[in-house]
């Protein structure tokens, strides 16, 4: 019987995209490579847990579900979350950054110094660039005040930024020049905290990082997976949590978000159905053993 692996989510790191799996064990992601993998027959999708620990009920949970969490373990999670403001009183140092996903797509957000672009990379951000740094209740002050003064949300649904990959600029300048201009008014706000030190505008783009620059435009994305499914393709780009995969009838995104919670073996090595899940289709317009492989 084919060894079960269960994954613990995507993160990125200096040598790039990389799946961690219960254990701890490692699959560094590198364009070119073939990703494939079933899930387990007559399994279920069970509760991934919060923060580092087992759901104490292994809770089933909706097999549509990013999060992968049960409700009890979200709420843990949530509460221990910088995000969510559950820890006022952080020491270390923050960064504020403006981050542009397409056209129209810009949001403000903060991520600890330590973490460099990381949060950036993991959110598939297309380009960004520092706005300061600081205290964490600091950071947050200027967050809500661009939020407040330039209507600059602090979260964007990701079914946006993924929908509208398809149709990015592709002059380096004109994806970074939205958030150039926002950058500038952000300056010249009276109220910015004192105990914020500004920085410079200096554009970070991440195409060429994510594989975007090359690949084919995805078709569509993989809205959940199930028992006895089988995902099959060749890595042609990875964005975020997004894994764009290549295949005979195209190119689809794989959210490795939906993989938590699975119980997943070998795909067979047989050419065989590259995709049998649930494919939402992109429209037209862009809105069209070191592992388990």
């Amino acid at each position: 019987m084919a060894q079960a692996w269960k994954c613990a989510g995507l993160r990125w790191a200096t040598e790039g995209p990389v799946l961690l799996w219960d254990g701890g064990r490692r699959s560094r992601l590198t364009r070119g490579r073939r990703v494939a993998f079933a899930v387990a027959e007559g399994g279920v999708r069970e509760c991934a847990g919060a923060r580092g620990h087992a759901c104490p009920v292994r809770a089933v949970v909706s097999a549509r579900s990013t999060g992968a969490r049960c409700e009890e373990c979200a709420r843990l999670d949530r509460a221990h979350s910088v995000a969510a403001d559950g820890i006022a009183d952080d020491p270390r140092p923050y960064r504020v950054y403006l981050a542009w996903f397409g056209p129209g797509l810009v949001k403000v957000g903060i991520t600890a110094v330590g973490r460099g672009p990381a949060r950036l990379l993991e959110q598939g951000a297309i380009c960004f660039s520092w706005l300061g740094s600081g205290p964490l209740m600091a950071a947050r002050r200027t967050e809500e005040l661009l939020r407040a003064a330039l209507r600059v949300p602090d979260r964007i649904p990701y079914a946006e930024k993924r929908a509208v990959r398809a149709a990015l600029p592709g002059d380096e300048e004109e994806r970074v020049g939205e958030i150039r201009e926002l950058h500038g008014r952000a300056l010249e706000l009276a109220e910015w905290p004192e105990s914020l030190t500004r920085a410079p505008f200096e554009g970070v783009d991440h195409l060429r990082v994510f594989g975007l620059d090359t690949a084919p435009a995805a078709r569509g994305e993989v809205t959940e997976l199930a028992a006895g499914c089988v995902v099959s393709g060749e890595l042609v780009a990875a964005a975020g949590p997004d894994l764009h995969l290549a295949g005979g009838e195209g190119v689809i995104v794989l959210d490795t978000r939906l993989m938590r919670g699975w119980e997943l073996v070998p795909a067979g090595s047989g050419d065989g159905a590259r995709v049998r899940l649930p494919l939402r289709e992109f429209r037209e317009e862009g809105h069209a053993q070191d592992g388990l492989f």
